[in-house]
């Protein structure tokens, strides 16, 4: 007798057994609040009455989506229902299976997990599928569920990409006359790939591509939450195509491959506008050419979502709410010292101000205030377009970076004449700004009457919320992690884990954390006193400043971030 594989909710005849399985669906149906108890006497009276089973009934009906009926038939069931609005597909996964058997089954590989091969089906209880499957794969197989509907749109659209940017690389190799470079790079295969790597960047909320030419290779990286991930190896015969594409998105000379080129470029990816800022350098296997992502989303932001603690913000809000003196934000190339300024001029933004930013480049671009491009070539940089921006009238002067005597000499002079000026300057601390002013020749005494605030920033990886978890840390791995403890009490901590959300790192997103030091009399005195960066941490500190170690590990004791990730960015 040949086997027939019993269908999930379309059973056909009507027996007590079926029935009383679809009164028990339908009371899991009530228990989750979809449906009504009325609802399923009409849908059971329309099941007993035509065969058809439950779930399709209560679809028909109106009473529930489909994807309400199959979450609640995989708890039944005891496996994952899985979504693809909010699970991501693992392009690797796709390759374990051919598409011929995923359209044969409906089914689509979605990611491994504990050495099996999660797949989402239609009908979850076809033993010949998984059979198949685990056949084909050489994995274990770990059954998902998922409405049809929705699996042959995720086969249309992972097949089909995989497949023609792998038969397209394939019929590029060999193609390597560089008189036609340029033809070369604007062939289809050379978009298509040079799209699906920056569109998957996107989507991954990666804040860089690096796409680095290796001696049999070229590598590409994406920066994610501040680090660096590999996505993809690509052949070295299609490397001079790929560079040359991107050199031409940014409007960069093809030709010119022996010194640095700077470009910018933008583009459409899912109905977002995102810029692109485009930088190139000579390596000796090539030019290695990486892309900032700016997305004007992730820059209009509110202070209160950056991650500060209640009473560092709130000093921080004191200094900028003056009407004039001079706000310093510290710290490394992305430390998100750029972001924290546009947030602030974003509060400070309105029609009775004039604001001016000096920027080099400008990466985000803000209504209603007037920004300015360094041109060094053109003679304008920041010292010489600082006079002029003070010639206007500004209420409020933004210098991207203080980088010489001059421009911290005039953006000083600026918060002594009346303006609130807002810049940034690379210390590892904020009392270290004091000591790095004085350094470049500014007079202390000008230096205590014009600063309000400095303040010192990173970026720590936020914990993924779904699958961080609790452990009680070691006393002593505290106390060399410098963590407050009161008396012999180990408090419970937060850990990454690691799951499809996170993409297995344990961490999403990033929180800033924060060392705000607001200038006092005692401070000022230290100061024109030329007191050292340490003796002027020691007051703050006596005066109730938290440093960036403290902010950090207030934050792993509210379960924000870990105590590896703060001791990863503090030092």
């Amino acid at each position: 007798m040949p086997f027939k594989s019993p269908r999930l909710l379309y059973p056909s005849g009507v027996t007590v057994a079926k029935v009383s399985a679809a009164e028990k669906l339908g009371q899991r149906l009530i228990k989750a609040k979809i449906i009504t108890q009325r609802q399923l006497a009409d849908a059971l009276e329309v099941h007993r009455a035509t065969g058809q089973p439950i779930g399709k009934v209560l679809v028909d009906l109106g009473y529930a989506s489909q994807g309400q009926v199959l979450s609640v038939l995989a708890q039944q069931m005891k496996i994952p229902y899985i979504d693809f609005e909010n699970r991501k597909i693992n392009p690797n996964a796709i390759t374990a299976a051919p598409e011929e058997l995923a359209r044969r089954y409906t089914v689509i590989p979605v990611d491994f997990e504990d050495d099996k091969l999660l797949v989402a089906m239609a009908d979850p209880r076809n033993v010949l599928a998984i059979d198949d499957l685990r056949i084909v794969t050489g994995h274990e197989i770990r059954v998902g569920i998922a409405t049809r509907e929705d699996i042959l749109v995720a086969i249309d659209e992972y097949y089909k990409n995989a497949a023609e940017v792998e038969d397209d690389l394939s019929a590029m190799e060999g193609e390597g006359d560089l008189e036609q470079l340029h033809e070369i790079s604007e062939d289809a295969p050379i978009v298509k790939l040079v799209n699906l790597i920056v569109t998957r960047a996107v989507n991954d909320r990666a804040s860089d591509i690096h796409i680095e030419p290796q001696e049999k290779d070229m590598r590409v990286r994406y920066r994610i939450d501040g680090v660096l991930h590999e996505v993809m190896r690509s052949p070295k015969q299609i490397q001079a195509a790929v560079l040359s594409r991107f050199k031409i998105m940014a409007s960069m000379d093809i030709a010119e491959t022996r010194k640095p080129q700077d470009g910018h470029c933008g583009l459409s990816i899912s109905g977002r506008a995102v810029d692109f800022r485009v930088a190139t350098l000579p390596t000796v296997y090539g030019e290695r050419i990486v892309l900032r992502i700016l997305e004007k989303e992730s820059i209009m932001l509110d202070l209160d979502d950056l991650g500060f603690l209640p009473e560092s913000l709130e000093k921080f809000k004191s200094a900028y709410t003056q009407p004039y003196g001079a706000i310093l934000v510290t710290g490394p190339t992305g430390s998100g010292k750029s972001t924290t300024l546009y947030a602030t001029l974003n509060v400070l933004n309105t029609q009775a101000k004039n604001i001016v930013t000096i920027e080099d480049p400008v990466e985000y671009r803000l209504p209603g205030i007037n920004q300015v491009q360094i041109n060094s070539r053109a003679g304008l940089t920041f010292g010489k377009g600082l006079r002029a921006i003070l010639r206007t009238s500004p209420d409020i002067v933004m210098v991207g970076e203080i980088r010489d005597q001059e421009t911290a000499s005039i953006a000083v002079e600026a918060a002594l004449t009346g303006h609130l000026v807002l810049s940034t300057l690379h210390t590892n601390d904020a009392p270290g700004a004091i000591a790095r002013l004085t350094e470049m020749g500014i007079e202390p005494f000008l230096i205590s009457s014009a600063i309000d605030c400095v303040q010192a920033q990173r970026l720590a990886r936020r914990l993924c919320s779904s699958c961080k978890e609790e452990y009680k840390p070691s006393k002593q791995a505290l106390l060399d992690a410098g963590f407050p403890l009161n008396g012999d009490e180990v408090p419970t901590l937060y850990r990454a884990k690691g799951c499809t959300k996170c993409n297995g790192t344990g961490y999403k997103g990033r929180c800033g954390i924060y060392e705000v030091m607001v200038m006092s009399e005692q401070l000022e005195r230290l100061t024109v006193a030329r007191a050292s960066a340490e003796e002027i941490k020691r007051a703050a500190i006596e005066e109730g400043m938290k440093t960036l170690r403290d902010d950090g590990l207030e934050k792993v004791r509210l379960g924000v971030t870990s105590i590896e990730e703060v001791m990863r960015v503090v030092v």
